[in-house]
């Protein structure tokens, strides 16, 4: 098959190589002091960091779900790039894990070398956030298994910590405190419920406003998932564990972290639910269990932390511009989650 049949086909080699020679341009915006080996090698290659005594890699992988079908609808694919990354870098976060590299992978069908570039480049901004490498990735064109103009985001991110540091949530006890930070948005979880309700029910468009979400609908449901690197990275001794709340809610991740005869007890009314949750929830009639089990509910991130720490870890969180509230804390029984 020439060139030009494979791009008949629904594949332009052509502009997918002027597609590389862009990412390579983000691609090498990102390099660190650990960056090693050529941009668009088979491999991407990574420095171990010094002064560790015995590292341990974290990995993570994860995607950034429908929220893609929003930001295709819209037309602004800048900034789903970062919330992959964010999402990334918090996942390693609960562990302790500094955050050294990342790979991508975009696919789809019938994406222009504009689109793909902007994706990348939302990426390679949030790597050069938590100074972290963009090592390499994959784009795909993939016609007939994506529509047209449809595409699916991913990543891995790498990420070390010393063995004896890393958090695995063992060290959590009666009498800890629940310290929430609070979340942008939707993050990246929920977005399947949350257009079915937006756009189906309640008949709402991306450029619909409302005044109690203080912009449009596309905004609020584009708002950069939040990384809490900042706010957490220099009180990381302080913690006894951490829970990403993502897919699952709050029980579902705090859950997560819970050593046996630890039972998590949470204040519902401690902490103020942003009004797109709660549009959500009375526009689609969803109960409140389902609500705490599919979103974070203004809730993106959970410290556990003993009491002494509390107001420091709040500090910290403070001076990063994240907001916090005590939520709740730890007490003996059942290994669970207990709203109250």
């Amino acid at each position: 098959m020439t060139k030009r049949q494979y791009a008949a086909a629904g594949v332009d080699l052509d502009s997918a190589e002027i597609a590389k020679q862009r990412i390579g341009e983000s691609v090498q915006s990102t390099r660190t002091t650990l960056s090693f080996g050529a941009i668009g090698a088979f491999g991407g290659m990574l420095r171990m960091p010094e002064g560790y005594r015995r590292p341990v890699l974290v990995m993570s992988t994860d995607g950034v779900g429908t929220k893609v079908l929003v930001a295709a609808e819209a037309g602004r694919l800048d900034t789903v790039g970062e919330d992959l990354v964010n999402h990334s870098v918090n996942d390693i976060l609960v562990h302790r894990a500094r955050p050294l590299a990342f790979q991508d992978y975009v696919a789809g069908a019938g994406l222009t070398v504009e689109a793909i570039a902007t994706i990348v480049e939302g990426v390679a901004r949030g790597c050069r956030a938590h100074d972290m490498a963009l090592t390499g990735g994959e784009t795909a064109q993939m016609p007939g298994l994506y529509r047209e103009g449809d595409f699916d985001l991913a990543g891995t991110i790498l990420g070390v910590v010393e063995e004896d540091a890393a958090m695995h949530g063992d060290a959590i006890e009666p009498g800890d405190i629940l310290v929430a930070l609070a979340s942008t948005g939707l993050h990246t979880n929920g977005y399947t419920l949350a257009r079915r309700i937006i756009f189906e029910r309640l008949g709402l468009t991306l450029d619909s406003r409302l005044p109690e979400l203080g912009g449009s609908i596309v905004d609020a449901l584009l708002a950069v998932h939040r990384s809490y690197w900042p706010a957490l990275s220099p009180v990381l001794d302080d913690l006894h564990g951490l829970a990403h709340v993502t897919g699952g809610g709050i029980p579902g991740n705090l859950v997560r972290v819970l050593p046996e005869r630890c039972e998590a007890r949470v204040e519902a009314e401690s902490w103020p639910v942003p009004p797109l949750f709660r549009l959500i929830r009375h526009g689609g009639g969803v109960s409140l269990e389902e609500m705490r089990d599919v979103f974070n509910l203004g809730v993106g991130m959970i410290a556990v932390v003993p009491p002494h720490a509390a107001d420091r870890v709040r500090a910290a969180a403070a001076r990063s511009g994240d907001e916090t509230w005590i939520i709740g804390d730890i007490v003996g029984g059942t290994r669970g989650v207990r709203f109250g």
